[in-house]
Parts: structure tokens; C-alpha cells; sequence
């Protein structure tokens, strides 16, 4: 199954395309991916990437590459669960030059009303402690803290935090839309 094209006043959602790879091993090559994991190697960054585009055909989601109406790419945005993690994510990664426009709330509000049409009942956000933009992030989102969801595997508290999306956070899904 590929990946829906979904759209905001300002941005596409749309599947990962090869053109995305360069920007994205920039990003997950250097200090900035510690919140990711990284820095990882090229190698590294292709296999994420991969792996996360499959995730559509394997499991019916997956991730979304963001870009501006015009083309600009942007960043990711998905709804993944490898193998390790106990519960479906909501996870986004923003190139630098991204950042503190507003993207990431914009196409996680898409992502999350998409959630919510096609069932998912709950989603979570694994986010490293000290990544303050992206705990921001999701409580500007309505999730809340879940200091008692299990964690990543291998993972502990000192490694992630967990926050928790739930469709009637403000009351009823409508309000991403």
C-alpha cells in the first residue's frame, strides 16, 4: 500500500521519494540527529529510510515526507512501529532550515486526523529527554505525559519519555481537521 497523499493549507504529505535520501543523510549524519538515534552513518540513515516506506506495504502505515506546496522538502512525519517499540509511534523530523514555522504541527494535526479516520484509538510519542521542541510539540498537540507506557526495548526512563495521543484529547478528532 503506498502512502496517501494528504494535504494542509501549506503543506503535501506525501510518500518518501530517492530525491528525500540526500537530505535526510545530511540530517541524520550529523549532532543533530542525537535525538534520533544518530548520528548515523549513510548506510544507516538509508536503511531507516527504507525501512519506514515499507512499513506502508507491511503494516498499513508508515511515513509521510513533508514539503511545501512548492516542492521544498521539509522533513518527515509517520506513524511507525518497528519491531522494538510496544506500541504504535507518531515520530517527525524536521531539516533545520524547517524549523519554527509551524510545519510540524501543521502535518502532525493532518497525520493525527488521519490516524483517527482509519482507526487507530491511541498513538504515542517517544521523545528523548531534553528534545524540548519536540515535547512542546506534543503538548501543543493535546498528548500528555504517560510516565506508566512501556518503553522502547533496551530503552529506559533516562532514554525516552513517553506522551500519549489520543483522539478526544480536546474533545473530539474534528479539531485537526
Amino acid at each position: 500500500m503506498p502512502a496517501p497523499v494528504l494535504h494542509t493549507p501549506r503543506l503535501t504529505l506525501r510518500g518518501h521519494v530517492m530525491a528525500d535520501l540526500e537530505a535526510l543523510c545530511d540530517l541524520l549524519g550529523t549532532e543533530r540527529a542525537r535525538h534520533m538515534g544518530g548520528p548515523l552513518p549513510r548506510l544507516e540513515a538509508w536503511r531507516w529510510m527504507a525501512s519506514e516506506v515499507a512499513m506502508w506495504d507491511l503494516m498499513g502505515h508508515g511515513v509521510w515526507g513533508i514539503e511545501t506546496r512548492d516542492g521544498t522538502f521539509l522533513g518527515q512525519i509517520g506513524i511507525t512501529r518497528p519491531p522494538h517499540y510496544p506500541e504504535v509511534e507518531l515520530g517527525w523530523t524536521l531539516l533545520e532550515h524547517a524549523e519554527g514555522a509551524g510545519y510540524a504541527s501543521e502535518a502532525a494535526q493532518a497525520v493525527l486526523l488521519w490516524a483517527w479516520e482509519n482507526g487507530f484509538t491511541s498513538l504515542v510519542s517517544y521523545i528523548t529527554p531534553g528534545n524540548d521542541r519536540s515535547i512542546a510539540l506534543a503538548q501543543r498537540l493535546g498528548a500528555t505525559h504517560d510516565p506508566e507506557a512501556a518503553l522502547p526495548e533496551g530503552e529506559t526512563a533516562a532514554d525516552t519519555v513517553v506522551f500519549r495521543h489520543r483522539p478526544d484529547a480536546d474533545g473530539s478528532p474534528e479539531a485537526y481537521a
